[in-house]
């Protein structure tokens, strides 16, 4: 079996955790079977790269993908099955399917109708992404949904899907990768109290991610705890000089605030999640929530929301902690963190328990492995 993967993201360009689902199932798909991989970008090893094309260099991004896709598709031929990753790819994956008579293949990371917020990022752009995004899962031979939660949110989205069509394989974790780091040099490189214990964000600045919530919660937080956010990437200039008043107001009114807003190499998160207190996933949408993974398989304690596929993750009372998020009130999730995160910082002994619980969970649910044998039955099921 030849299997064509159509991603925006590929190493070395990750920003987000689809990105990082690709990178990893495509790692492990080229033990079992051939793979090419077609990517957004500059060229690099491992895949076919394609830039926009120079007529577009100035258009509204949607449109720069469109051409993109329109390349990526050209470019497919001899694929027995396409497979692709978020709206970006998902139209390039459709035309491949269409031209060549094979079947099509689209994972569910995310779904522009609950992300209304990017109409912020891309303007009239959204409007296009959504129409590309439901274009091609009503045409797909298969959907995967990276959760129970999200497979839910398809059907719902897209009502005219069989269910048959729709199937659940996780999001996954290397648990070699992302593992308890004893060294201490990036926590004094970056300036954090060893002394006190912090609590800990990583994300992008985005509505999705619910950094706003975290600030304002963070008010709240006990005067001993710290509050490290490494959060970069905002999707708008606007949401980025809004996130930077909100977090000099923090600053002033308590101590022990750290922003990075560099985007960290993989092993000096791997050590900020192993030394935090608690690590905290305030997102008001997430399809699954693989940092609640990589921030288990490092034993610490999570306090995230229950929204999406995070439920699927971290199990209440054993592994972390989780505070109901309703848009309507956004001062009582704000308050209900707080006190979370309080509960869990004000505990050690707890929260030690509830990070080895997180590693053993993360090593036993959500190997990369396992999640390849899925999706390549999947593919074989569309033969």
């Amino acid at each position: 079996m030849r299997v064509g993967i159509l991603t925006r993201e590929f190493p070395p360009d990750i920003y987000g955790g689809a990105g990082v689902h690709v990178d990893f199932l495509v790692r492990e798909l080229r033990r079992l079977t051939d793979v090419e991989v077609s990517c957004f970008g500059a060229p690099r090893e491992g895949a076919t790269a394609y830039e926009p094309l120079p007529e577009l260099v100035d258009a509204n991004f949607a449109l720069q993908t469109l051409g993109v896709d329109l390349a990526m598709a050209a470019g497919a031929a001899g694929v027995d099955i396409v497979h692709s990753h978020t709206w970006y790819a998902n139209l390039a994956g459709h035309l491949t399917g269409l031209l060549h008579g094979i079947p099509h293949v689209v994972t569910a990371h995310s779904l522009e109708p609950r992300r209304p917020w990017k109409l912020e990022q891309l303007g009239g752009g959204y409007r296009i992404s959504s129409w590309i995004e439901r274009s091609a899962y009503l045409a797909a031979d298969g959907v995967i949904a990276v959760s129970d939660g999200m497979r839910t949110d398809v059907l719902d989205c897209y009502p005219e899907l069989d269910p048959a069509r729709v199937h659940v394989v996780r999001n996954g974790i290397d648990t070699q990768l992302y593992a308890p780091d004893a060294g201490t040099d990036v926590l004094e490189r970056l300036g954090i109290d060893q002394s006190r214990p912090y609590v800990l964000f990583v994300g992008r600045i985005t509505r999705q991610k619910g950094v706003g919530h975290l600030i304002a919660a963070a008010h709240d937080f006990d005067p001993d705890v710290q509050v490290v956010l490494c959060a970069g990437a905002p999707d708008t200039p606007e949401i980025g000089a809004e996130t930077a008043v909100a977090v000099e107001a923090l600053a002033t009114a308590r101590s022990g605030v750290l922003w990075v807003a560099d985007m960290l190499p993989r092993a000096d998160v791997v050590q900020l999640l192993t030394h935090a207190a608690v690590f905290v996933c305030p997102s008001i949408y997430e399809p699954l929530g693989i940092v609640n993974l990589e921030a288990m398989a490092c034993e610490t304690a999570v306090v995230a929301s229950d929204v999406g596929g995070i439920p699927d993750v971290v199990v209440e009372g054993e592994t972390g902690l989780m505070v109901h998020y309703e848009a309507r009130e956004p001062h009582a999730f704000e308050a209900d963190l707080a006190a979370a995160v309080n509960s869990l910082a004000g505990d050690p002994a707890r929260s030690r328990a509830m990070g080895v619980a997180g590693r053993t969970r993360a090593i036993d649910a959500f190997s990369w492995s396992t999640i390849a044998d899925q999706t390549l039955a999947i593919y074989a099921s569309l033969l």
